[in-house]
């Protein structure tokens, strides 16, 4: 009896405890990963706080290369909406995944080759396969036979364009327009150059989504439901 008890008692003595088991098993991968980060701070200058704003610049520079990208807008030719000096947020993700740009949509693009170098920010006002004339009778823009009222964001004064156009967008591009129409140099301007004043869907960096400096003008951008009663392409070229 008196050996048995012993062997009992060694037994209940050898085995660890829960807390022993878990130092064993996790202890030293905690403590490797802890030792990682105190290697890489005691190497970097500053420590702790430069690597928190390294981790937040290398997380930036991701969002700004496939997420959202802030840009300037340099020129009067989208206002009154967007004035010189805004700054917008534009959706990279929009046209990603299946997506294409829709008319009314105001989008950022490549206008290398096409308008000039650099980006260029318009608004979309036929997309492939559309019938684009102006002016109609009524002194509006036209859509496949559909006539648009751009009273909403048309800059105060101007007409919907002085240079008469009639155009079919081929598959693939856009027409884009600024909203200030006597100051934007747009696709009327380049009817007769290289890819006759369309710019490529595959051109398009994104959307611009929302205004977010001067916080004076912080706003979201919507569409515009002057293009809602537009028909699909295919119907009316007259």
């Amino acid at each position: 009896m008196d050996t048995e008890a012993q062997h009992q008692e060694r037994d209940r003595s050898s085995r660890p405890s829960p807390s022993e088991e878990t130092s064993d098993t996790e202890g030293p991968e905690g403590r490797s990963r802890f030792a990682l980060v105190s290697r890489i701070t005691d190497w970097l200058p500053g420590g702790r706080i430069s690597l928190t704003l390294l981790i937040c610049l290398v997380f930036l520079l991701v969002l700004n290369a496939f997420v959202v990208q802030p840009f300037q807008i340099p020129s009067g030719s989208m206002e009154n909406g967007l004035r010189i000096g805004d700054r917008v947020l534009v959706n990279k993700l929009a046209y990603r995944f299946g997506a294409e740009p829709r008319r009314g949509d105001v989008v950022v693009f490549d206008g290398s080759g096409y308008f000039g170098s650099g980006d260029y920010i318009k608004r979309v006002v036929g997309v492939g396969g559309d019938h684009v004339v102006c002016c109609n009778r009524e002194g509006r823009i036209e859509v496949n036979g559909r006539s648009v009222d751009e009273s909403t964001f048309l800059y105060p004064g101007d007409t919907p364009s002085t240079v008469p156009f009639k155009v079919v967008v081929p598959h693939g591009t856009l027409f884009v327009l600024g909203d200030h129409r006597s100051d934007s140099s747009d696709s009327r301007d380049h009817l007769g150059s290289p890819g006759g004043g369309m710019i490529p869907v595959s051109e398009v960096v994104g959307r611009a989504d929302w205004i977010v400096w001067p916080f004076a003008h912080w706003t979201r951008l919507h569409r515009p439901g002057a293009y809602a009663r537009v028909p699909a392409a295919g119907g009316a070229h007259g």
